[in-house]
């Protein structure tokens, strides 16, 4: 063991000595407990050495290369290491907890797997992470990630995608809110980060403007005669349900599509909750539909009469109540969407900027506007969480101003003698 004054020149001096032929310490005459060692094959790297504060033997922890780390550099980080040990903060403890540490990707994964999330919800996890996630943090340390790191990798997933940057926000957020109440199950009380560690919290989000379009009672007219003459007459190919048919020529929709139209549109359901309806999920005598899983777990939905007539005058090709390609084969799967149709039927109609989702919203909006209260409204809709409906409270509002001017117009009248 030597001690010299550790800096850039006495370093270079040193490495360029002969190689010892054993591991040779060297410490620092100023700082006490930081130092380098070389070793036989000639490499040099510095340490720090300390006694943790509550006593027990000295540790000694690698600060890195000569050569890799500066002479400053590992003099500033032994400073650290030894001052944090006097503060009982154990610096190589730290460190192997870190090494340990899942990466952020393993976190986020994990989460997935473990919360036995819906397979639709499980899979646009699954795009985020792969996507957004993956290739700017995922090889970070989940226990070492900090909010800046965050804070940079949103504004670049923010370049190509806004919203979805927000969402891969807040799945890294719920991945660390559930890593830090739970761990590896082969050790108890261990958690994945520790408690209170979010990195991905109060980071500030993309807007997000939020949409809303309800059709008219004129829209409603025009899309229900576009679909009679859509599976009457039919209507031309290049905005049709048809695939291959000559442009221009006549196709007559399926009478599966436009009667998935009507069934969303009277009763407010989401659109896979009727692609995906099965007949053995129907019970007409009681006019309901019994889900065994939706978005929002198990679900009745109550069918208006007309809704009724639209089920009884379909054929049962299938196990699915909106046949799709494959009706009655042995791979049946239901229909995938109503993209073409809807188009076709909106073009027909002369409808504009209305998604399918609209419809749903357009079912909300009548309701709220014959004065059925928002709890109503939201039961009918299947919303899990009561704040999710309060985006149809203006309409509430507007229809109580009007339940209000009618209330009290009778009753001045009846104060009035009339």
């Amino acid at each position: 063991m030597a001690t010299i004054r550790i800096t850039t020149d006495s370093v270079a001096t040193l490495m360029k000595s002969a190689v010892p032929n054993k591991t040779t310490y060297y410490f620092d005459e100023d700082l006490a407990g930081f130092g380098l060692y070389r070793t036989t094959t000639g490499t040099g790297t510095f340490f720090a050495e300390f006694r943790p504060v509550a006593g027990g033997s000295k540790k000694r922890l690698k600060l890195g290369r000569v050569g890799t780390l500066k002479a400053n550099e590992a003099r500033e980080a032994a400073r650290q290491a030894i001052a944090n040990a006097a503060l009982g903060k154990d610096l190589a403890q730290n460190r192997s907890d870190e090494r340990a540490s899942l990466t952020v990707e393993e976190l986020v994964s994990k989460y997935i797997e473990t919360r036995n999330k819906k397979v639709s919800t499980a899979n646009l996890y699954r795009m985020l992470l792969k996507k957004h996630i993956k290739p700017r943090l995922g090889s970070t340390k989940a226990i070492v990630l900090t909010r800046s790191d965050v804070n940079r990798a949103h504004s670049l997933m923010s370049q190509e995608a806004p919203v979805s940057a927000n969402r891969a926000i807040k799945l890294i957020s719920a991945a660390y809110g559930w890593g830090a109440q739970n761990g590896p199950p082969d050790k108890k009380g261990v958690t994945y980060v520790p408690e209170g560690m979010n990195p991905a919290s109060r980071i500030e989000l993309n807007e997000e403007e939020g949409r809303e379009r309800y059709l008219t009672g004129s829209e409603m007219m025009a899309i229900g005669a576009a679909m009679i003459e859509a599976e009457t007459v039919g209507m031309p190919v290049d905005a049709g349900d048809a695939k291959h048919a000559p442009k221009g020529q006549l196709v007559v929709m399926s009478p599966y599509a436009t009667a998935a139209v009507r069934l969303i549109m009277l009763t407010g359901a989401r659109l896979r909750e009727i692609l995906n309806l099965r007949w053995d999920e129907v019970d007409l005598d009681r006019g309901v539909l019994r889900l065994p899983d939706s978005k929002t777990g198990k679900k009745t939905i109550f069918l208006p009469a007309a809704a009724v007539e639209i089920i009884k005058g379909l054929t049962r090709l299938g196990a699915f109540v909106i046949a799709g390609e494959s009706a009655g084969t042995k791979n049946e799967k239901p229909r995938a969407d109503l993209k073409r149709p809807w188009a076709a039927i909106c073009k027909r109609a002369g409808v504009t900027g209305v998604r399918i989702h609209d419809l749903r919203h357009t079912f909300a909006s009548t309701g709220v506007g014959d004065q059925m209260g928002l709890p109503v409204i939201g039961a009918l809709l299947g919303h899990s969480d009561p704040s999710t409906t309060q985006r149809y409270a203006h309409l509430a509002d507007e229809a109580a101003r009007r339940a209000v001017e009618a209330i009290g117009s009778k009753i001045a009248g009846h104060l009035g003698g009339k």
